[in-house]
């Protein structure tokens, strides 16, 4: 089977092209919720079911979700519930969130560190990364793990950057080790 983010790189593509600026952050908000709710196991099991119709099951997912979806999101969701793709939500909510990023010159940042960072601490390391990244608005998430011992760990797409002192002490290990 053909992987499931080249399946849902196209329907990515086409709901983008049809959403205008305004719409893009709360298209991006049903398209998470609807990803959530495809990855539940019992609608997997609908999914499945050869009793129910694709209609139905678009119509149950649809109801699944909190927050109303926009017609153009729905109609979306009727389609992939039609062609059998509900699998592929999630990929394509990270594919339209990766477009929008880039047409708003903005990047998803994950930053990882042994403590909770905020206030000044956060602002200034944002600050240094952002000159690091050409200038791109920064959208960060912040998540501490104590295993790091101290530092950070900043995530942005596929490239990272490792300040933390396991890491360091890895690298230290490994090269005396060598």
């Amino acid at each position: 089977m053909a992987d499931l983010a080249t399946i849902a790189r196209p329907y990515a593509e086409a709901l983008f092209s049809i959403a205008k600026p305004a719409d893009l952050q709360p298209w991006l908000a049903q398209l998470h919720e609807l990803a959530q709710v495809s990855e539940n196991h019992d609608i997997a099991v609908l999914a499945n079911n050869p009793k129910l119709s694709s209609s139905d099951l678009g119509d149950v997912v649809a109801a699944a979700v909190k927050t109303r979806l926009a017609p153009p999101v729905l109609n979306f969701l009727k389609l992939l519930s039609k062609n059998h793709r509900l699998q592929t939500l999630p990929y394509i909510a990270k594919q339209f969130e990766e477009m929008k990023n880039r047409q708003e010159s903005a990047a998803e940042i994950v930053i990882t560190s042994a403590f909770p960072l905020e206030g000044e601490e956060l602002k200034n390391l944002l600050d240094s990364l952002k000159k690091r990244f050409g200038g791109k608005e920064l959208r960060p998430k912040v998540t501490v793990d104590p295993e790091l011992i101290g530092g950070v760990s900043v995530r942005v797409g596929d490239e990272v950057l490792d300040g933390s002192i396991r890491a360091r002490l890895s690298q230290m290990q490994n090269s005396l080790g060598a």
